[in-house]
């Protein structure tokens, strides 16, 4: 497809076809005359929101629903309390959308209101995070688990060589299950939810020399308890 030539001269100083639009930006504008609200970044969206455009909120929660539910579920280990923290979520942000600053990035924020309304849920429950990795519902995360555990092994020697990928995933999950919750948050947050450094630091509200500090330490931690496990399971397999 090519823009309209509006030179009236016959020799146009540039030829038409090189004003030729990208497929790529030629389809996002098709797509975003299709469907406004689904082509909008969540920025958009958010500040479309505080404009008082109601209507956008319920697709701005569809878009976490899968995503952060998952990190909830990860952190709390408890299906009801992490849906109960998703609603919480979304009840805090819809309360507090005038301190929604234009062009702050939406994605830490939520994450950010969605790990203290978990942490404080777990306060009132007067437990501590038990971590879930379950693959049966949650198969993205029976990957990352297994990734997580080659990085472990790739750290030293691998003392669960023989160990089928199931196996290694319950070692993982033990493993982090014992970090200290301030270490637990950043590598669910890294290595499970992608979040940039940056982002982490939004959302733990700490500098990002501190979010690299402590993920360093969670995996000296992590590879420690992975090797304690190896030999103690050797030693129980003499």
């Amino acid at each position: 497809m090519f823009r309209q030539c509006f030179h009236n001269d016959l020799h146009c100083p540039q030829s038409c076809a090189n004003n030729a639009l990208a497929p790529g930006v030629e389809m996002a504008k098709t797509l975003k005359l299709m469907d406004p609200v689904a082509s909008a970044s969540d920025e958009e969206l958010l500040g479309r929101f505080q404009k008082g455009e109601t209507d956008v909120f319920g697709p701005l929660v569809k878009r976490y629903e899968r995503e952060l539910y998952g990190y909830l579920r990860r952190y709390l280990g408890d299906d009801a309390l992490a849906e109960d923290v998703f609603q919480n979520t979304f009840l805090r942000l819809y309360e507090n959308i005038d301190k929604y600053e234009a062009g702050r990035a939406v994605r830490p924020w939520i994450y950010s209101i969605a790990t203290h309304q978990a942490i404080d849920a777990l306060r009132r429950a007067g437990r501590r995070a038990a971590v879930s990795l379950d693959q049966t519902n949650h198969q993205e995360s029976s990957d990352e688990s297994g990734a997580l555990a080659g990085l472990l092994a790739d750290k030293g020697p691998d003392p669960f060589a023989q160990l089928d990928l199931r196996e290694r995933q319950q070692l993982v999950r033990s493993s982090i299950d014992r970090l200290p919750e301030h270490l637990k948050l950043v590598v669910l947050l890294s290595y499970y939810q992608g979040l940039k450094y940056k982002d982490i630091a939004d959302v733990l509200e700490v500098p990002v020399g501190t979010v690299k500090s402590r993920l360093h330490f969670a995996l000296k931690r992590l590879h420690e308890d992975w090797q304690q496990s190896g030999k103690l399971k050797a030693a129980a397999d003499r």
